[in-house]
């Protein structure tokens, strides 16, 4: 008669004979021991090493299809939340309104400085620009858009978004109150020249720059935001000391071929050129 083998379900101990012992001699258990069965064997390494191989591989294609059909949505809620964000920098309410369109009513441009973006808007017929910033508070990135006047100096609004500060301290940045301090102010010092805007502790104050007061208690978030905004205005001076005060009379203008405010820029420096 054949050998069979037997496992013990207790140890996995494996006898071979033509039946199976009463008694486990490794464990030492009774009754345990069940014929092994010809074919795959799940209990080996080999066995173990392919099934987790099989499913870590579905996993990742699954994950993969996932994101592949997800990517539109989330490249579309990405663009919402930049364009809300503008409409808050430029004072626009849109909770009543589809913000979307909104957006696309009021920016009309967006002007390329540098490799930085620059959304040109027409409210109520003045024009805006909207530059985006970027820096860094205490647990992570902050950033926002700074929207000025058609004189590239006065502020007409702020909008600060941050990753990770601290709630009810470095978070308030996002706040009406702090951002609203900044409505007004300019970012010219007397001699025209780009210093900034400063964010100080109350009763501090700042040479050669307007100022707004820091927030209470976040001391390192309130200099990032103020660090950001010299920092980042900076790498858009050459933009804001290049002033236009010709009327556009570009033929593209007139036609509506172009957006105006790249067509002006253009007919601003052939002008200039001249």
């Amino acid at each position: 008669m054949a050998e069979k083998k037997y496992v013990c379900s207790v140890c996995g101990y494996v006898y071979t004979g033509d039946k199976a012992p009463e008694e486990c001699p490794q464990c030492h258990q009774k009754g345990v021991f069940v014929e092994e069965k010809k074919g795959l064997n799940t209990n080996g390494n080999l066995y173990t090493f392919a099934y987790a191989t099989v499913i870590v591989v579905l996993v990742a294609v699954l994950l993969a299809v996932v994101s592949q059909v997800l990517s539109p949505r989330q490249q579309a809620n990405v663009l919402l939340d930049q364009q809300k964000q503008i409409l808050v920098a430029l004072n626009q309410d849109y909770s009543e309104t589809d913000p979307a369109a909104l957006y696309q009513r009021l920016v009309v441009d967006t002007l390329d400085v540098n490799g930085a973006p620059v959304f040109v808007a027409n409210i109520e017929g003045e024009t805006k620009f909207v530059l985006k910033l970027h820096g860094a508070g205490l647990w992570g990135g902050i950033g926002g858009y700074l929207a000025l006047d058609a004189d590239k100096n006065t502020i007409f609004g702020v909008n600060f978004n941050h990753e990770s500060e601290t709630p009810g301290l470095g978070a308030e940045i996002v706040t009406e109150k702090f951002r609203h301090q900044f409505n007004g102010k300019h970012i010219k010092n007397a001699e025209g020249e780009v210093v900034s805007v400063a964010v100080l502790k109350s009763g501090k104050l700042a040479e050669g720059q307007e100022q707004v007061d820091a927030i209470s208690g976040a001391t390192i978030t309130s200099t990032g935001v103020s660090d950001m905004l010299l920092s980042n205005l900076g790498e858009y001076a050459d933009f804001l000391n290049k002033m236009c005060n010709k009327p556009c009379q570009a033929t593209c203008c007139e036609a509506e071929e172009v957006a105006p405010a790249t067509c002006c820029e253009e007919a601003c420096e052939q002008t200039e050129g001249e």
